[in-house]
């Protein structure tokens, strides 16, 4: 190709990266495959890898990757070759779980930048972080990266370096100090220091996937709030499998579950046959959500191969006590604590399950202990759920042996979860409490019942509700189940939007009214509409117009 049709081609990448900065992801992939039909860019491969990933294309953004490094490397073009390479490094550990390609190109990569781009030695560092097993190695090299920022002015260098070193100081135990610096990146990332909003996506996803496993949902669901905009405007940024998985985990905790049973059923889809690990997490946590739900042997089928997982122990476990065998479910979960201790966040969960069965098989004292436990556990690392959690297993083991201070610890967990906005835990802790009282106090037990009813059928919470309605009726309180009325909940967003169908706006309208795309526009309908339960714009006019009178 000549000279000229070249700059030429060169010259429209530009018009692409415009596209990519204002969202337009499928204008800016539309510019670059025009750009590749005629010249092979690298530039533009690159381009075409960003607007992949925004669209969920995930097969075309590595092979836009691999092609990009190759073109760079025939030009030669150094920086561009190593800056493809290093993406490459993460997107093979991420998103296929293949460690050896990651480190092959990690090798690649170092090579290069060290022996022709040396400019890009703060990004090797961050990378070879990434790829680190001992997190103390993955701090010391992330901290390198983050000075290496600050003092080049890389401002997206910076942040992501600020992020990997705060996931390295948690996987540490330094808990304070780590979301400390996941909190300082995500404000600083989403105020608009960085050039690329790549950076907004690896340090949501970081900071997502930290607090889900962790039980920080309160945390994780105040930056969604204020992920919000960024959202509307860029779309979705969890598309990793696990981190679609954690960002499911939060939807669920917080009640959305329609959105959150999408994101892991993805989850499950992305990881079938490539990482096993996401795999099981995302089939392990969408089990707790049918469960949940009530469809027991739903979950038994995504469980199906699952059988010795880390990963599912939880879900596997509260389905041998739904099914009313607690020494079964005992027996996987000291399994599971025996292996990794019962001083780790990521295990709350884990020992919460195992008190519930120990009660269930009459061992109440040992249950409580284990509450105390994770009562110290949440406190020492300002971990509020989690002391939420043993609280409400405090009480619930207090209980079983008829202690009067069961009531106040059930009493406590259930204000911590519905101040940190968790319908589905407080619900479970109101039926409790109902249970504590309704022979000393049927007038209170069955308020907590009543409202743990109405929650319960607002999530889609069968089990749930079914155990509520039948303890209503033992106090006899007439409690016939309605069904869900408002599957999972509206966002503020979802609210606006359901107001202007209200007033009869056009698609076209609303985004015009909230600054947003067209596509945003019919994205939030279509989640209200299934949300509400709803089958037209039309109904959604009507409900908004009784929701206002």
């Amino acid at each position: 190709m000549c000279s000229a049709m070249l700059s030429d081609a060169e010259s429209q990448v530009g018009t692409g990266f415009e596209a990519m900065a204002s969202g337009d992801w499928c204008g800016a992939r539309d510019v670059f495959a025009a750009i590749l039909d005629g010249a092979e860019v690298p530039e533009a491969r690159l381009g075409l890898a960003n607007a992949c990933y925004w669209l969920g294309d995930l097969p075309g953004m590595m092979q836009s990757l691999e092609r990009a490094y190759a073109a760079a490397r025939r030009r030669p073009d150094p920086v561009l070759a190593a800056a493809a390479a290093l993406s490459l490094v993460g997107y093979h550990k991420q998103f296929v779980g293949n460690l050896a390609a990651a480190r092959g190109w990690l090798a690649r990569a170092t090579r290069i930048v060290e022996t022709e781009a040396p400019d890009l030695r703060g990004e090797l560092l961050g990378a070879t972080a990434f790829v680190t097993d001992d997190p103390v190695e993955s701090e010391r090299l992330a901290r390198e990266a983050l000075t290496i920022g600050q003092a080049g002015g890389n401002a997206d260098l910076e942040l992501l370096a600020m992020t990997a070193v705060g996931g390295a100081l948690v996987q540490q135990g330094r808990i304070a100090e780590g979301m400390a610096l996941l909190d300082e990146a995500m404000a600083a990332a989403l105020g608009g220091e960085c050039g690329d909003q790549l950076t907004v996506a690896h340090a949501s996803c970081m900071t997502m996937l930290v607090c889900s496993s962790h039980f920080d949902i309160e945390r994780a669901t105040q930056w969604l709030q204020a992920m919000e905009r960024f959202i509307d405007r860029y779309g979705c940024p969890f598309l990793y499998a696990e981190c679609r998985t954690h960002y499911g985990r939060v939807l669920f905790e917080n009640g959305d579950w329609d959105t959150a049973e999408r994101f892991l059923t993805e989850a499950i889809s992305m990881s079938q046959g490539t990482t096993p690990a996401s795999h099981a997490l995302a089939s392990g946590t969408l089990a707790e959500l049918r469960l949940a739900q009530g469809r027991i042997e739903d979950a038994a089928h995504v469980l199906e191969g699952l059988e010795g997982r880390a990963e599912a122990v939880v879900a596997a476990a509260t389905l041998h006590l739904v099914r009313n065998q607690p020494s079964e479910a005992a027996t996987i979960l000291r399994r599971r604590t025996d292996a990794v201790g019962s001083n780790r966040l990521d295990v709350a969960a884990v020992i919460e399950l195992l008190g519930r069965a120990e009660i269930a098989l009459g061992a109440g004292e040992a249950a409580a202990e284990r509450a105390r436990a994770l009562v110290k556990l949440g406190a020492a690392n300002d971990c509020h759920l989690i002391t939420a959690h043993g609280r409400r297993l405090l009480g619930q083991a207090l209980a079983a042996a008829g202690a009067p201070e069961a009531r106040g610890h059930l009493e406590a967990a259930l204000t911590a979860f519905v101040q940190a906005g968790i319908p589905y835990r407080a619900a479970q802790t109101r039926l409790s409490l109902a249970e504590l009282l309704r022979q000393a106090d049927p007038a209170v037990a069955a308020a907590e019942a009543r409202a743990a009813l109405a929650v319960f059928e607002d999530l889609g919470a069968g089990r749930g509700a079914d155990a509520a309605a039948a303890l209503l009726r033992t106090l006899g309180v007439k409690a016939a189940r309605s069904g869900p009325r408002n599957i999972g909940r509206l966002t503020q967003r979802e609210q606006e939007v359901l107001g202007l169908l209200g007033e009869g706006l056009s698609n076209p309208e609303i985004a015009e009214r909230l600054f947003i795309s067209r596509k945003t526009v019919e994205h939030h309908v279509a989640r209200v509409l299934a949300k509400l339960g709803l089958r037209g714009r039309a109904e959604a006019a009507a409900f908004a117009a009784r929701m206002s009178s």
